[in-house]
């Protein structure tokens, strides 16, 4: 019975349909057996992982945007990939793409990444699509932090130092000279009074050069004033000199005048970046942020006095932050330290290399990303 209902089915369904059964069915099943006899699996989407680093990459309620994610997703067009991306700390994103492979967790990372031997011994890096340098952001000085500077700056009392000691010697020589005989100088009486009066003489040949010629009485006193007439000229002009050294434009804005003094100050860097490498290879003592808003808001809240990061992205956050109001005291100090160039991360021996450094090289090209650089960074 179970044959025979076999064929009445047969008969029914008929030639035709029995063919176009069978041509759907070696359709759906032909993908998977090709692949079988290929030995190649479905290919998969890529994992990417990005770090935040504003203007390169910016998360914004899930969104990403910024200069390097657009690079990105130019490149993965050109090259024909797929792929998911997912928020990561710059120190989790390379540790994701470095560690071995049954456990690695992303093929790609994108953030502000500089290109460094220490990093290529673990993991590769496509071509540079972006130079730039170190800097240091501090907060500008008001009023009060002027004054504390001011007494507190070494050099202020060294430069006061000299005078007063030469203010001194000059005032004690002058008042041997005409103190008894020169009432037209020396009118007081008391030894307090005429100690002050001798050093008053002094401080003025120091500070604004000698007495006149005529206001001294003795030959010597006359000889010796006409002397000083040239040596005070250099002396002024060194004490100014060193006083002007120590209160430039940019002392006054920041205590942090240059890399040296940042040992004497509560500095930090970004975890596992080029910066805390930079500071660490210097001797420079500091602490580390996972990310870049929570170490400037430790600065404008002064629980840091400097930051130490890439220029670009220092700017780039001060800007934006001062656009709603935050940031106002803050800025990035004149100085360029230890050149970097920003790349891709990606798996040692990643499939992937050739590739993206070939799209790399069309995208950089394109007036697309010109007109991207000059949105994010101005230039």
């Amino acid at each position: 019975m179970p044959r025979l209902l076999r064929v009445q089915a047969c008969g029914k369904l008929g030639t035709r349909g029995l063919r176009r059964l069978l041509l759907a069915l070696a359709l759906m099943l032909a993908p998977a057996w090709l692949m079988a006899q290929s030995g190649q699996p479905p290919q998969e989407k890529v994992l990417v992982a990005a770090a935040p680093c504003p203007p390169f990459v910016i998360v914004e309620d899930g969104q990403f945007s910024g200069l390097a994610i657009y690079l990105w997703e130019q490149v993965a067009q050109q090259i024909g990939i797929e792929y998911d991306l997912v928020e990561m700390p710059l120190g989790k994103m390379l540790g994701a793409i470095s560690e071995d492979r049954p456990v690695r967790k992303a093929a790609v990372g994108i953030s502000c990444l500089s290109i460094t031997a220490e990093r290529e011994k673990v993991i590769d890096f496509s071509h540079s699509f972006y130079e730039t340098y170190t800097g240091i952001a501090v907060r500008e000085q008001g009023l009060m932090d002027v004054l504390a500077g001011f007494f507190s700056n070494s050099a202020v009392w060294r430069a006061l130092g000299i005078v007063l000691a030469i203010a001194a010697v000059v005032g004690g020589i002058f008042f041997a000279l005409e103190g008894r005989i020169n009432p037209r100088v020396y009118a007081t009486t008391g030894p307090v009074a005429r100690f002050f009066e001798a050093l008053i003489v002094g401080l003025l040949f120091v500070t604004r050069g000698p007495l006149k010629y005529y206001d001294f009485q003795t030959t010597t006193a006359r000889f010796l004033s006409a002397f000083l007439a040239i040596g005070g000229t250099f002396l002024i002009a060194g004490v100014t000199a060193l006083l002007a050294s120590a209160f430039t434009v940019e002392s006054l804005r920041s205590q942090v005048s240059g890399l040296d003094d940042l040992k004497k100050f509560r500095v930090a860097a970004l975890e596992a970046s080029t910066s805390s490498s930079f500071l660490r290879a210097n001797g420079i003592p500091h602490q580390t942020r996972e990310d870049l808003d929570t170490m400037m808001n430790d600065l404008e809240q002064r629980r840091l006095d400097a930051i130490v990061a890439d220029e670009a992205f220092l700017k780039y956050a001060i800007n934006k932050g001062k656009e709603q109001g935050l940031y106002t005291d803050l800025s990035v100090l004149p100085y360029e330290f230890d050149t970097q160039n920003y790349g891709f991360a990606l798996e040692q021996e990643s499939t992937l290399d050739e590739s993206v450094n070939q799209a790399l090289l069309i995208v950089r090209k394109s007036p697309e990303w010109r007109s991207k650089l000059q949105e994010y960074i101005g230039k």
